[in-house]
Parts: structure tokens; C-alpha cells; sequence
């Protein structure tokens, strides 16, 4: 498309799947800046574990990684302290009326179970995006779906009557702390 001035839009409808769940997780950070800065939780977004394999230096602050890969398979997206208490979580959205399971990995779901079995906090936060609906799934629910049932997604439903609804406010943005507490914390 040509605009007055010389601008040029390129208007491409490919679909790009890089930054998918970044609108969760940037909602997440700014909770998380949040619970730091006002001395209720320490709780932080898990880095990526890469080997750099090849760096161009054009000059020495323009560095640009030009080659990595995977060290490890990432565990979760987040980890922290609230309340004496030690939690570990994944962060997904999607799309659809159901959590496809192919979006967390059995690695994933291994280290939420071992989280939960030696005295943990484990679960995930799933954003339902086409329903603007955010709900926090204990993962002793998700464990217990995964087992008996023999379905490849979870339908927004189980959240809705298994689940914690999670609503985005101004600050903290989105307030995840209040249904571990309310309902995970009270239950032990």
C-alpha cells in the first residue's frame, strides 16, 4: 500500500506464532514488578537456558547472537516465594474453547508434579482469549484431568468449575496471589 510521503505498508496476513502468550506474560511481569516492590512476594519470569553457538561483533556494543540452541528443556515460565510458601507456575494462552495439553510438555508436567509432591505450589494460568477469560488451574487438577481422561485438550469449562477466574485490574494487574491465598493457602 503506498501513503503520502513515501511511506510504504507492507499489509503480509502471515500468521506468526513467535510472541504467542507474550499479552499473559507481560500482564504477569507487571503483577510480579508489583508483589517485589510492595514487599508481598518475590516471584520471577525463569530465563531460557541457551548455549550461544556464534556472535557477530560488528563493534564491541552492537554484539548480535547470530546462533543458539536449546541447553535443556525449559521447566516453567515462573518461580517464587509467597508467604513461606514456594510456587512454580506456567503461563499459556489460547484461542480456542479448550486448552489443547500439547501446549505444556510432559517435562512440564513432571516438574509441576514433583513441585507439588515435596510441599509446593504448582499450577498454570491459562488465558482463553477469544472469551477474555483468565483462569489459575491448581495442578493437582490438572495432574487429576491428565489421568482420567482421555481427552487431547481441556475444555474451558473444567476451568470454569475447577478453576480460579482471574480478572486484570489496574494494580496489581493481575492478581494471582489472591486465589492462591484465598483458595490453595486456606485449603492446607
Amino acid at each position: 500500500m503506498k501513503y503520502p510521503c513515501g511511506i510504504r505498508k507492507n499489509n503480509n496476513n502471515k500468521i506468526s506464532y513467535s510472541n504467542r502468550g507474550m499479552n499473559l506474560e507481560s500482564d504477569i511481569n507487571l503483577t510480579n514488578e508489583y508483589y517485589l516492590k510492595n514487599n508481598i512476594a518475590v516471584i520471577y519470569k525463569k530465563p531460557t537456558p541457551i548455549t550461544i553457538n556464534k556472535i557477530d561483533y560488528p563493534c564491541r556494543k552492537d554484539a548480535v547472537i547470530k546462533e543458539a540452541h536449546f541447553k535443556t528443556p525449559s521447566t516453567t515460565d515462573y518461580n517464587g516465594v509467597f508467604k513461606g510458601k514456594y510456587i512454580d507456575f506456567e503461563a499459556k494462552e489460547t484461542k480456542q474453547d479448550y486448552f489443547p495439553l500439547s501446549n505444556i510438555h510432559s517435562h512440564q508436567i513432571n516438574h509441576l508434579k514433583r513441585i507439588i509432591d515435596h510441599g509446593g505450589i504448582g499450577f498454570i494460568i491459562v488465558s482463553f482469549t477469544k472469551h477474555n477469560k483468565i483462569f489459575l488451574l491448581k495442578g493437582e487438577k490438572l495432574l487429576d484431568f491428565i489421568s482420567n481422561n482421555k481427552r487431547k485438550s481441556i475444555p474451558i469449562d473444567f476451568f470454569e468449575q475447577n478453576g480460579y477466574s482471574l480478572k486484570i485490574k489496574y494494580s496489581p494487574r493481575l492478581d494471582y496471589l489472591s486465589a492462591i491465598e484465598k483458595n490453595i493457602m486456606e485449603d492446607e
